[in-house]
């Protein structure tokens, strides 16, 4: 047959091929990697491939790569280019020394190459998993790129160092946010500090109550996105925005003040609820077609605080910001009102971690008993999460926010295994999860305190501890807060505390025996203790199962019942293991299956030959 129709078997030869081995994927994502636009580029993947096309402003060599902390060594790194009109691409790695070596397994595919008289663009693939040592697994967890470009080409030496022309961007390759992208002429209102004094301090929490714009009927606000003032994306750390009581007094709206100080204006301790979340490095959040948060009616958000968090660690003087909000609202309602839950561990000076620590993990539960009782009442039918923002501080390495049904877990909500403090926001889900009452919830945080002397304690500073996950969800129900903080007492007797003073006067406490922490704070008393890696271990195993204190709290300052109770941790059975890594095996299937196609389409293309020369 197809020596009588030899384009037949051109035919057929293609699409066996196309629809075996080809990654049918197209550039659906896109990040500027520098700041001024000189390295951009454009991704897409699917189940098992991803490919990328750079554009870049030189005519010589281009480097991009996987970084597991951001620098330069050990790295997996692609570098290619287009020289005397023919594209090029190598496969490399870095030693722990930083040096560059030829990967023996060439694990990049060259697509193509082209350049003009200014720029240069390559696209290439790989698997996700190559199975090389030597090559980073991408996942859905927070990859460093780090990028690279030089005015000369590869020669015979190899790449010559690129100088300054080189950077790092984390990002989520495997989910990459939100779109941006909202029907033309939506209607917008900021919410902006005002040329703030920033103090001269390492941490500042600054506040500033507003009212949201005067509606006469309900609205949904679509989409939020930070506006950060230019030259403080270092400055601003995080940005949450609280829902306020009502009957606040009027005269404190507009007013700035210092967040958790004594003198703060009472109408600021009534902003309890939290409604939004940002954090660095995120670039804002659209909400999906069926959900918004709804403005306008009478159970609606009339007053907000935002809370700025200012990170000045090099103590600048001088700096004064304008930083904050834009909320894009429409009349065009969604069919869900939106809410978030704040889940994890009660930010505490119960929540501790000992120094020397190279995996020291916390768990913040939202409880059975919360669930149960907040969704019974609200909504029994449950709630579905459609986006979850997983939030810790400097010694944050890894967070996860598992899910727990009838006490076996499911996939995890959210996870990050290579979490990035300088890169933190709402993870959209690629399928909305249902949570129902009596479901459970743990917010895991994994920490690294290898290069402290001190215990770093549960706080508002970055350089304190948070292990917290929000949860954006629909519809909503009134339950702003599902947390837990193991109790004391336990870790008190771990280093032989044996009694405090009492009654308690001063914050934090005071012990009274043994003699060798006598009139010492608790603070004091646990940093005096001689943790080794070995008791730092010990402490870890013995916290996980205390008994801890239960948060379950409404929107505004009320509670659920559960609130304040003290229950042991539940007893869970995990079945999960690490979804995002395909096994080595079968991918030397998929790449043993493209090599026969391979092989069978050049014996195929033999007979054509033939055929068209009979």
């Amino acid at each position: 047959v197809y020596c009588n129709h030899p384009l037949y078997a051109l035919v057929f030869l293609t699409s066996l091929f196309s629809s075996t081995c080809s990654q049918g994927t197209r550039f659906v994502h896109s990040a500027a990697l520098d700041a001024d636009g000189r390295y951009s580029i454009k991704w897409g993947f699917d189940e098992s491939t991803i490919t990328f096309e750079v554009e870049v402003e030189t005519r010589g060599y281009i480097g991009f790569g996987l970084s597991p902390t951001g620098a330069m060594s050990s790295s997996d790194i692609v570098i290619g280019g287009v020289l005397d009109g023919s594209p090029y691409l190598l496969d490399y790695y870095t030693d722990s020394n930083r040096k560059v070596h030829k990967d023996v397994l060439q694990s990049y595919q060259l697509l193509y190459g082209r350049e003009n008289d200014t720029h240069t663009v390559l696209a290439f693939s790989r698997n996700l998993q190559t199975c090389d040592d030597n090559d980073k697994v991408i996942t859905g967890s927070t990859v460093r790129v780090i990028w690279a470009f030089h005015a000369e080409d590869v020669g015979v030496s190899g790449p010559v160092y690129h100088g300054t022309n080189r950077g790092r961007k984390s990002l989520r390759l495997l989910n990459p946010g939100t779109s941006s992208s909202i029907p033309a002429g939506t209607a917008f209102f900021d919410l902006q500090n005002e040329e703030v004094p920033v103090p001269h301090k390492d941490t500042t929490y600054w506040c500033q109550i507003f009212k949201f714009p005067e509606l006469k009927k309900k609205h949904h606000i679509i989409r939020i996105e930070p506006m950060i003032q230019k030259g403080h994306g270092n400055l601003v750390h995080h940005i949450l925005l609280y829902q306020c009581d009502s009957n606040l007094n009027k005269s404190e709206i507009n007013r700035g003040h210092e967040c958790y100080h004594p003198n703060m204006p009472d109408s600021f301790f009534t902003c309890e609820t939290v409604l939004f979340a940002w954090a660095i490095g995120g670039e804002g959040f659209t909400y999906p077609p069926h959900a918004g948060m709804s403005i306008g009616t009478s159970i609606d958000p009339v007053y907000v605080q935002m809370e700025i968090h200012f990170d000045n660690p090099s103590l600048q003087r001088g700096i004064v910001d304008s930083s904050g909000l834009r909320l894009y609202y429409s009349p065009s309602l969604r069919r869900y009102d939106a809410g978030v839950i704040e889940t994890g561990v009660w930010v505490s000076l119960y929540h501790m971690l000992p120094p020397g620590m190279q995996d020291y993990i916390t768990e913040g539960h939202c409880t059975q008993e919360c669930l149960q009782e907040s969704l019974d009442s609200e909504m029994p039918s449950g709630i579905h999460v459609f986006a979850v923002l997983l939030h810790a501080h400097l010694a944050g390495r890894a967070i996860r926010a598992r899910h727990f049904r009838q006490q076996v877990e499911l996939q995890p909500l959210a996870s990050d295994d290579q979490f990035d403090f300088n890169f933190q926001e709402f993870q959209p889900l690629s399928q909305e999860r249902i949570i129902l009452p009596g479901d459970s919830l743990i917010t895991e945080c994994r920490y690294n305190t290898k290069g402290r002397m001190n215990m770093t304690w549960g706080g508002l500073s970055t350089r304190d501890e948070m292990c917290l996950s929000y949860l954006l969800y629909y519809p909503r129900v009134n339950l702003a807060r599902c947390e837990s903080l193991p109790e004391i007492t336990g870790q008190l007797k771990f280093i032989g505390i044996k009694e405090i003073q009492e009654p308690v006067i001063t914050w934090p406490f005071v012990i009274k025996s043994p003699k060798k922490y006598s009139n010492l704070s608790f603070t004091e008393a646990m940093d005096k203790y001689k943790w080794t890696r070995k008791r730092g271990k010990a402490f870890n195993n013995i916290v996980r199962k205390l008994p801890m204190n239960v948060r379950c709290s409404k929107i505004g300052q009320d509670e659920w019942s559960i609130q304040g109770m003290i229950i042991s941790p539940p007893e869970l059975k995990s079945e999960q293991t690490s979804a995002a890594v395909v096994a080595c095996r079968n991918v030397s299937e998929i790449q043993c299956g493209c090599s026969f196609v391979l092989l069978l389409t050049a014996c195929l293309l033999l007979i054509l030959q033939t055929c068209l020369y009979l």
